[in-house]
């Protein structure tokens, strides 16, 4: 081989390995802890090409820390900030407001999607329902709680938390008045809602 064809495909090989990997899908994340969010209360947006990924990208940009252990199921997130998984007690997600039947590192993700990682007590019908906080007319909200399957549940009794002040809803709606900063829902043995100004 000549000099010139040897040169050129070493850098061709070079450039093929400092090449930048495909960014994946541009989603939202939030991540819950026990008694706080950790990351994202208004589901910024991060990138991944599967919910690991996203997880990934978000603890980046929250400089939070996570750890993933191999296990006999595979990769299993088994903390993130200072909340360890225990026999009861672990880190879950769903994507969409549905709890997948695979790992993090196996559901592919599109541009939209939402993930949503959240520490959580399991019992005899999976983890806790997730609350979802949507905006209507007039300066009132609606809680929307859903099960593992994403399925609708009764209207729950949440609070919402309003500029330092707690506002109960009524068949899950609820029209705290003026506020100037975010709006949450929240009610025990419940997944905190996404927060919106």
């Amino acid at each position: 081989m000549s000099r010139k064809l040897l040169a050129f495909l070493a850098v061709l090989a070079l450039a093929a390995t400092l090449a930048p990997l495909a960014p994946g899908a541009l989603v939202r994340v939030r991540v819950e802890g026990r008694n706080a969010t950790i990351f994202g209360a208004t589901e910024p947006r991060a990138t991944g090409a599967n919910a690991l990924e996203a997880l990934e990208s978000a603890s980046l940009a929250g400089e939070f820390y996570y750890h993933v252990a191999a296990t006999s199921f595979g990769r299993y997130v088994d903390q993130i900030g200072r909340y360890l998984a225990s026999a009861t007690t672990g880190w879950v997600f769903k994507v969409n407001g549905v709890s997948p039947p695979v790992g993090a590192d196996k559901v592919v993700l599109a541009d939209g999607d939402t993930v949503l990682w959240y520490h959580a007590t399991f019992g005899p019908s999976g983890g806790p329902p997730t609350l979802h906080l949507a905006r209507e007319a007039r300066g009132c909200y609606r809680v929307v709680a859903r099960d593992d399957a994403g399925k609708a549940l009764p209207p729950p009794d949440a609070f919402l938390q309003v500029d330092g002040r707690v506002v109960q809803t009524q068949a899950g709606r609820a029209c705290p008045g003026p506020h100037r900063g975010l709006v949450k829902a929240v009610r025990g043995g419940y997944v905190r809602s996404n927060a919106l100004t």
